[in-house]
């Protein structure tokens, strides 16, 4: 028989190699993957799999087919110490590793973190050996996995993982990677977790500049006197009905010494909380309108991100920040609203009030700072969600090498992507006698294709500008933990922002070179 019971019997590396012995640890990790299928599919051992069976006296290979256990990526076997052993850590882990890929092993990780959440020390053999990428997904993983939502009242708010790591073979720079994809993602739940009523598009422009003062960036903020001054019309009317007007934030990364003129400009959608306003939504879609600031969380997430990791060219998050709020001053159904460059919509529906927001911040970007590269991030439409589900965001965009690269930082990310098509000739839909533009299709059209037309809405906004437009509203929470994401909001877009970042700074380097 191959697998564990047979390879217990002579171990080949001293157990202390693999924290054994190791004081103060009470949690050990190591790793199993899936045998060769058969009658019965006993795991195959990895790094330090073999000497924890020996020292811990126990037939692997019985209990896991006892238990159901094959290896499977997130599968774990604990095993409590044997009395008397008190040399050894309390428990051990046998995680399940999949075949190894980076999807595998960010939900190993993420399932590590869940089983070992409370532990003071742990231990592990899991990645020895592997390259600096898997290493960098398991350590994702495991740090998004032990997520918890901050929590208000008299309740304990949640605090981050507080346990010492040991992991042997560990790559440093596996390790730092890591550590500030997961930050990211971190701030992006954190904020687009945290109540309405706290939320408002004030505090989340002070969060701005809370994390501009600790990274050294810049930081500019709109009231809404000077939006209207200035003439965003878009994040004037969408936030009119509110007692908490708009905003706008821009927040900037300079590298200390740029390698190119390049910039890239990050606009993020930020409802802070989305009633529908006087188009009202029904009782049923309410309660998650607090996350329809997801994009902007995101945005201010990755740019933090860019600081921390100095990638050799200028990026600049933009926060289209509003609440749309049914009030006495809400905009209606019927108005003709003036935008940043001039283009005058007419308003079909005020729960459409992401465009009109982002309207405003895409001219802006594309006036103002000329941007290399573009990219909105926005909870924009339920058409997405409904055509792709909760794990895809979909992905619109003019430029195919931009295109290539957003799908391949996916990849990267482990945060998927599906490409839907600008289709022209549904531009007829946005025709208005009234104003230069209507944001949705008449009443009765029943055209379809609510994410296509959104985003032919903000095409008209670029000027040709190279962009990208995410529409997340599918994969922004989750309903209960799902491997790397934990229950609530789930920070979707960070580390795919992060690893296009990483990729284009590698890019220009290597050009540089």
């Amino acid at each position: 028989m191959t697998g564990l019971a047979s390879l217990a019997e002579r171990p080949e590396t001293p157990a202390e190699n693999y924290g054994l012995r190791a004081e103060g640890v009470d949690v050990l990790a190591v790793a199993i993957a899936p045998g060769p299928p058969g009658d019965r599919q006993v795991p195959e051992p990895r790094r330090g799999a073999v000497e924890a069976a020996v020292s811990y006296g126990i037939d692997v290979a019985a209990r896991a087919e006892a238990a159901g256990i094959t290896g499977k990526a997130g599968e774990h076997l604990v095993v409590e110490a044997p009395r008397g052993s008190d040399d050894l850590p309390g428990k051990l882990i046998y995680l399940g590793v999949g075949d190894e890929s980076h999807q595998s092993l960010r939900r190993a990780g993420a399932s590590l973190a869940r089983a070992t959440f409370g532990a003071r020390k742990i231990r592990m053999s899991v990645i020895d050996s592997l390259t600096s990428q898997a290493q960098q997904a398991f350590l994702e993983g495991f740090f998004l996995g032990g997520y918890r939502a901050p929590r208000t009242g008299k309740q304990k708010p949640a605090e981050p993982m507080a346990a010492e790591m040991e992991v042997t073979g560990l790559l440093p720079q596996a390790l730092e990677l890591a550590e500030t994809s997961a930050r990211a993602a971190w701030l992006a739940r954190d904020l687009t977790n945290t109540p309405p009523d706290t939320a408002t598009s004030e505090w989340m422009a002070a969060q701005a500049a809370e994390v501009a003062s600790s990274r050294g960036l810049g930081v500019e903020v709109w009231d809404p006197q000077r939006l209207r001054a200035e003439g965003f019309g878009g994040l004037s009317a969408v936030g009119s009905g509110s007692a908490n007007g708009p905003r706008l934030v821009r927040i900037t990364y300079r590298p200390a010494t740029a390698a190119t003129d390049q910039n890239v400009v990050l606009v993020g959608k930020g409802i802070t909380f989305d009633s529908g306003g006087i188009s009202l939504k029904p009782r049923e879609s309410m309660p998650a309108m607090k996350m329809d600031m997801a994009g902007s969380a995101v945005v201010l997430a990755a740019v933090q991100a860019a600081a921390e990791l100095q990638v050799p060219f200028e990026v600049t998050g933009l926060l289209a920040l509003a609440e749309n709020a049914l009030g006495g001053s809400s905009y209606r159904p019927g108005d003709i609203v003036r935008t940043y460059n001039g283009t005058t919509v007419e308003i079909g529906n005020t729960d459409a009030e992401g465009r009109m927001v982002l309207a405003d911040a895409l001219a802006y970007a594309v006036k103002k700072l000329s941007p290399s590269a573009l990219i909105d991030v926005a909870t924009l439409t339920g058409a997405a969600a409904l055509g792709l589900g909760k794990r895809h965001a979909a992905l619109f965009g003019n430029d195919p090498q931009l295109l290539s690269a957003l799908e391949a930082a996916a990849s990267s990310s482990g945060e998927p992507l599906w490409q839907l098509p600008l289709v022209p000739e549904y531009d007829f839909l946005l025709e208005s006698t009234s104003a230069d533009l209507a944001h949705v299709a008449p009443v009765g059209a029943k055209a379809g294709g609510g994410a296509i037309l959104a985003a032919l809405f903000l095409e008209k906004f670029v000027d040709g500008t190279p962009w990208i437009h995410l529409d997340i509203a599918g994969p922004m929470e989750v309903p209960a933990d799902t491997h790397e994401y934990s229950k609530g909001a789930t920070g979707f877009g960070a580390r795919l922002l992060i690893a296009f970042l990483r990729a284009r700074a590698a890019r220009l380097r290597s050009q540089a070179a």
